[in-house]
């Protein structure tokens, strides 16, 4: 697993919020162009959703000439940029969204993102970090998930598994930090380690097919033919159009 895991964040919650706010101290034609960019904004991340990176551009970049100081316009134009391989155009967009909203962490989260996709580990984390320390995020725990993965990918797991449990420790049910430090210790070969994480939280919380593949694969290591049999029914039953399903027939068919 490495850092592709990395899951892009493009909330606009706050920053839809922030747009919100300043309609309430202009008028008329600057509130007319900071509610089109805010719409724009929430096009583009569509576009980009879809890979249409044409359209995204087009609508992005207007949102830019209607509202230059909105950092969600900037914050989202890095996404574009990544994209489209133009890394020196998408710096310049985040580091102007940081510079007008330094305490936004769902735009510190984005270019977290940004960062780590880019082998720059060291930055990424720290804004990962900072924006897990933010009181005004609502979803910690996810950031410092983000930020083991990337340093997972880095080859840093010791690191990588600190802020797996950092993000467990706030967020006992999140899936994703589950996944990543059961297969983090599978790994390593701590398979009674990655056993009893993965068996902790498929006892208290909602089954992933993440996490049903992960504990098929335990067994194998551990030669538990009774729960991998166990799990793979159950990961055919609960989940039976996954690609993770599909992956445990696939193995089941290959020789040896």
């Amino acid at each position: 697993m490495n850092a592709r895991r990395v899951a892009v964040g493009v909330c606009c919650s706050l920053a839809a919020l922030l747009l919100a706010a300043c309609t309430t101290t202009t008028s008329g034609p600057k509130r007319s162009a900071t509610s089109a960019a805010g719409y724009n904004v929430q096009l583009g991340y569509a576009y980009l959703r879809q890979g249409n990176l044409p359209l995204a551009k087009e609508k992005l970049e207007r949102a830019e000439q209607q509202d230059q100081s909105s950092p969600d316009v900037h914050s989202a134009l890095g996404l574009l940029y990544e994209r489209l391989g133009e890394a020196k155009k998408a710096d310049r967009h985040f580091e102007t969204a940081l510079r007008l909203a330094p305490k936004d962490p769902e735009i510190e989260n984005n270019y977290a993102i940004y960062l780590c996709r880019n082998g720059r580990v060291d930055e990424g984390v720290k804004h990962f970090e900072s924006a897990a320390r933010n009181p005004l995020y609502r979803t910690p725990a996810v950031a410092y998930t983000n930020a083991g993965v990337c340093q997972r990918g880095a080859g840093r797991l010791a690191e990588a598994e600190k802020n797996f449990l950092r993000a467990l420790q706030l967020r006992p049910n999140n899936a994703e930090a589950a996944f990543q430090l059961g297969d983090l210790r599978l790994q390593q070969g701590a398979n009674a380690e990655a056993r009893a994480d993965v068996d902790r939280f498929l006892d208290a919380f909602r089954a992933t097919p993440d996490l049903l593949l992960l504990r098929v694969r335990i067994a194998r290591a551990t030669g538990d033919k009774l729960a991998e049999e166990k799990f793979s029914r159950r990961l055919r039953i609960d989940f039976p159009d996954s690609d993770q399903a599909r992956a445990l027939g696939a193995a089941a068919r290959s020789p040896g």
